[in-house]
This record gives C-alpha cells, sequence and structure tokens, in this order.
C-alpha cells in the first residue's frame, strides 16, 4: 500500500519508520516541507518527502501524525480527501497534559470525522508511544503490542487491520468510531502509567482471554 504520514516529529518519524520497514512504499509531508525533508533524510530510502498539499492524491491511507489540535488545520491542508481512509492517532490532551480536553460525549475522532464528512475516519495507535513503533511490536515470549482500532467503514477498517498486521501488531477491532470515546481516555490513561507513574514508554495496553 502506498501510506502518507502528515507530520515529521517522533510519531510521524517512527510511523514512516516503521510502515517503511513492513513493506510499503511511505510518503511523509509537514506544514514545514523542509521538516519532513530532514525526516526522509535521517531514516532512508525508500522514504520519501512530499509537500502537504499533495497527500491526498498518492496515498490510499493518511496517517495523520499531529496533535490533535493541529489536525483539522493540517488535513485541510492535504488536498481533496473525500473517500479517502484517514488514521486519527490523536488524543485531545490537555496543554498541561492533565486530562483530555474532549470526551465521554464526544471524541477526537468523531470530532475530525465531522469536519471532513466524505473521508473514512479510523481510529488507531493512540495507545502506542513512538518509542514502540520505533522497536516493534514484539514485546517477548510470544507477546506483542495490540492496537485496537475502532470505524464506521469496514472496507476502511480491513485496510487499516491489513496495515497493523503487517507490521506486527495485534489488530483489535474495537467496534464503531464512537468507541474512540472510550479509546482516548484508554489512550490517556497509558500516557499517565508512562510518564506520571515513571513506567516509561516501552509500555503497551492489550486484551487477554482464556483459551
Amino acid at each position: 500500500m502506498h501510506i502518507a504520514i502528515i507530520g515529521s516529529g517522533n510519531m510521524g518519524s517512527a510511523f514512516a519508520r516503521r510502515v517503511s520497514a513492513a513493506g510499503h512504499d511511505v510518503t511523509i509531508a509537514s506544514k514545514n516541507v523542509e521538516h519532513a525533508k530532514e525526516a526522509a533524510r535521517a531514516i532512508g530510502a525508500p522514504v520519501q518527502a512530499m509537500p502537504l498539499n499533495q497527500v491526498a492524491d498518492a496515498a490510499e491511507i493518511i496517517i495523520a501524525a499531529t496533535p490533535y489540535d493541529q489536525q483539522v488545520e493540517a488535513l485541510r491542508s492535504a488536498g481533496a480527501l473525500a473517500g479517502g481512509t484517514i488514521i486519527d492517532i490523536s488524543n485531545p490532551l490537555k496543554r498541561d497534559m492533565s486530562g483530555l480536553a474532549i470526551g465521554l460525549t464526544t471524541s477526537a475522532a468523531e470530532e475530525i470525522a465531522k469536519a471532513f464528512s466524505g473521508a473514512k475516519i479510523v481510529k488507531a495507535f493512540n495507545t502506542i508511544f513512538a518509542q514502540v513503533l520505533n522497536e516493534g511490536a514484539d514485546f517477548g515470549a510470544g507477546r506483542r503490542a495490540a492496537v485496537f482500532y475502532a470505524g464506521d467503514d469496514e472496507r476502511a477498517k480491513q485496510s487499516v487491520r491489513t496495515l497493523l498486521e503487517s507490521m506486527g501488531f495485534e489488530a483489535t477491532d474495537a467496534g464503531p468510531l464512537h468507541n474512540a470515546r472510550y479509546l482516548e481516555p484508554m489512550g490517556m490513561l497509558n500516557i499517565w502509567f508512562g510518564y506520571m507513574a515513571k513506567r516509561g514508554t516501552a509500555i503497551a495496553p492489550t486484551w487477554i482471554s482464556r483459551a
């Protein structure tokens, strides 16, 4: 698949590295194209930088890897998104990281879906730190990090599941998009464990069941 990543920070760069390693064609874009070029050079071939306004024309899946408060502006700059599949990875954090700015009655993913009604929004990766992306999904002893994904379009969800599995993650269908209201608090809890409880960022939540 051809995957475009919007955002060249820690998460965007980690996505570019891991998605490329999974064998996909990867482009990375940023508001500042020079930042995207720097990220692409740091990762190496075959990751390519691209101007933000060309993203929608080139990608089968767009990974929106910017903070929530920058998502809508970044996506609006990406071109015509109608019919496209967008993965929203964000958690709508307060600026002091003390909690979520929105939640329970709506979610970041649902607000983005309202802004881009013709696009297919899938929530995923919001419980995965950049360190886990960089180091891979394998936690040893047969354990793999899980990625929960939620959306309303089944074909888009299947494409995202295929991407997740190609990256080595355990893909866990979390239902319709409004379940992002529950995934985002889970992401906040993961952030709390990582930073406030000082467990570090080599962690990820999962669901287990008895055989």
